[in-house]
């Protein structure tokens, strides 16, 4: 048992030094805006998305694998997952997910997980044709995670993911590679106090290369002769949005039998911190009541400075508040379960977030 402690107390402890030297590179928030890959920082999952994200230290299954991957050893047998989130609506842009896991041994699982996000159409011009009429492009950003996670004990358990990235349009294409990693403690007399820290999108610095970056013009040498002549560009490289995540939760229990608890009626609380290593940190807090563990309703905030002093003062879409529900009803009698989820996030500008999906636990 100290053995297996002393491996979670040295996974966190090696998590904050690392981040810590990102920090110390990085200058949070002076730097904001000069990380790329910010795809990393959406999450496409409605469940944990409706109360914003802040269930580091409760996540469970395929979904852990963007808020704290340890919590993907929680998957019973086999877990399939499909979202789809419109995100700022008005802006066309969609968010597809879809993943899969499988228990593996007594303890272990491992996932894989797909996020593609389509903005949409984008008129293409040049400095010879600036309003247009040369047809369209279509940026495309795809990140396909793998991961295992497993329990070390009845209290401890810890994952790890390794993210493959990739952005960018026909001609220019910047791709790369984050590992993820995290641990939880479960602990109580009911396993009703979670304890959670994940370290998310450590990784080397991606760059843009393609014929995009390329330029051709025509060349009046000495003499008056004319050739083509081909200049290309080479982008900066730009770092990744590291960040690392520090939550707990409580689960309450409104109902109790002769054993002390009945799982009838939960209501959660749950905080989380987060430090960025290139924008903000942000302090997010939800509240969950679920009854039976099938009908669960939630809602979340997430705060930073200046995000409730007016437009002038906030740096983000979002003006704080998430909401979200998920329905999962009993399938036959190997205790399978088919699950809706939704959730919203507040904005201004825009018309919000809406994430909806559906999943099946075998």
């Amino acid at each position: 048992m100290k053995s297996i402690k002393n491996i979670a107390i040295n996974l966190t402890l090696t998590g904050s030094i690392v981040f810590s030297s990102i920090q110390m590179q990085a200058g949070n928030p002076e730097r904001a805006g000069q990380a790329g890959a910010s795809q990393l920082l959406i999450n496409p999952y409605a469940r944990s998305a409706g109360w914003a994200s802040c269930n580091t230290s409760r996540t469970r299954g395929l979904e852990s694998q963007y808020t704290n991957v340890a919590g993907l050893a929680f998957t019973r047998k086999t877990e399939i997952m499909f979202m789809r989130s419109a995100w700022l609506v008005g802006t066309g842009i969609n968010i597809n997910t879809f993943g899969i896991s499988q228990r593996v041994g007594e303890t272990g699982a491992i996932g894989i997980g797909i996020m593609s996000i389509n903005a949409g159409k984008i008129e293409r011009t040049t400095e010879d044709q600036p309003e247009g009429g040369l047809g369209t492009f279509t940026p495309r950003f795809t990140n396909i995670a793998l991961s295992y996670a497993k329990g070390f004990s009845d209290n401890i358990y810890g994952g790890i993911t390794l993210r493959v990235l990739s952005e960018g349009i026909d001609n220019v294409k910047a791709q790369g590679v984050s590992i993820d990693a995290g641990i939880q403690y479960h602990t109580g007399k009911y396993d009703q106090v979670h304890l959670g820290v994940g370290l998310k999108n450590v990784g080397p610095k991606m760059q843009y290369k393609g014929d995009g970056l390329s330029i051709q013009g025509t060349v009046t040498n000495a003499y008056g002769n004319q050739y083509q002549l081909t200049a290309s560009s080479k982008s900066a490289a730009f770092d990744l949005p590291a960040l690392l995540n520090i939550g707990g939760a409580y689960d309450f229990y409104l109902t109790q039998d002769t054993t002390g608890k009945l799982r009838t009626h939960r209501l959660t609380v749950a905080g989380n911190f987060t430090s960025n290593s290139f924008t903000k940190d942000n302090f997010l807090f939800g509240v969950e009541y679920s009854w039976k563990e099938i009908i669960m309703v939630r809602g979340g905030l997430v705060t930073e400075k200046g995000i409730f002093k007016g437009d002038s003062q906030r740096t983000t879409a979002f003006t704080g508040p998430s909401c979200g529900a998920t329905v999962e009803v009993p399938i036959g009698e190997k205790k399978s379960t088919f699950g809706v989820d939704y959730s919203y996030r507040f904005t201004n500008p825009f018309g919000g977030v809406h994430s909806f999906g559906a999943r099946i636990n075998f």
